[in-house]
């Protein structure tokens, strides 16, 4: 795949607004090739973007997906981005398309404000973790994306064996500006790391430090607390609506009629069912009855 080129600032601020009118139209149950229509006349025309979604409009059209143009475009769009939408188009994902949305709006806006590759690479592998996106796919996407530079590439062919198998805090200790605990207890398979450069800053380095052995999601959410790195949407889930115990009783009701002329439709309404058994006289007499 061809290494996503950085947009200018505008582009971004129009994908913003894309990805967020997108979904909250598709929340109002509006047919997507009428959505990319009507955003495709409301983007800032000397961006690439309307273009773009025109394109996205016409793959639409075809195959009912926008992820397959999204890849023919990569000169455009990131690989990230592309890894996220086809997650939510794939048949046997549980991944929502607003949900992806959301997740490449906020992505936009972060890369509008004074993006650092150490905030964006802990959203987007809190976005995959979180969504269960797949890390070794995740990664490779990551990787793509020209904000990381010869650097970051090399800790990405690192870490894509090492992460699930080692603590995710430790690893990003490993490459950032407090390397006391790389100079107390490096080991062989750890070596190589001494020689890459440092990635994360210091503070990042003592939020990892504090965070080796615990949940990830604990990091994630001190990342952005103490340094104001981008929330990532979290999916609500949906609660099933109860029904009113009157508006119950009445359906019970309505089925016990519909059962019924369901039966006298056949031929007539078997009364025995709401009776006890019959007993005759001589049954009634005979106490071995």
């Amino acid at each position: 795949m061809t290494t996503s080129n950085q947009l200018p600032r505008e582009e971004y601020i129009e994908q913003e607004y894309f990805f967020r009118t997108y979904r909250e139209r598709l929340h109002d149950n509006v047919p997507s090739q009428e959505i990319l229509k009507i955003i495709q006349e409301e983007l800032l025309h000397s961006c690439q973007l309307p273009m773009a979604v025109d394109i996205l409009r016409t793959e639409f059209m075809h195959s009912g997906r926008i992820g397959t143009a999204m890849k023919r475009m990569s000169h455009y769009f990131s690989s990230f981005q592309i890894f996220v939408i086809e997650q939510s188009e794939d048949d046997r994902s549980r991944f929502e398309n607003t949900s992806a949305l959301q997740i490449l709006e906020r992505e936009a806006r972060y890369r509008v404000a004074d993006v650092s590759p150490a905030g964006l690479f802990m959203f987007q592998l809190e976005c995959i973790a979180r969504n269960r996106l797949g890390y070794h796919s995740g990664l490779v996407a990551m990787a793509d994306d020209a904000i990381y530079d010869a650097g970051w590439k090399r800790w990405f062919q690192y870490l894509t064996p090492q992460l699930g198998a080692r603590d995710l805090a430790e690893l990003v200790y490993l490459v950032s500006e407090r390397d006391d605990l790389r100079q107390s207890s490096r080991t062989t398979a750890d070596a190589v790391v001494h020689d890459r450069p440092v990635l994360f800053g210091r503070q990042t380095g003592r939020i990892a430090q504090a965070n080796i052995g615990r949940d990830p999601m604990y990091f994630f959410a001190a990342l952005q607390r103490q340094l104001n790195y981008p929330r990532v949407p979290i999916a609500k889930k949906v609660q099933a609506e109860r029904i009113s115990p009157v508006v119950e009783s009445r359906l019970m009701r309505i089925e016990q009629r519909l059962k019924l002329l369901e039966m006298e439709n056949k031929g007539g309404i078997d009364l025995s069912q709401f009776y006890g058994k019959h007993r005759t006289i001589e049954e009634e007499e005979d106490p071995a009855n």
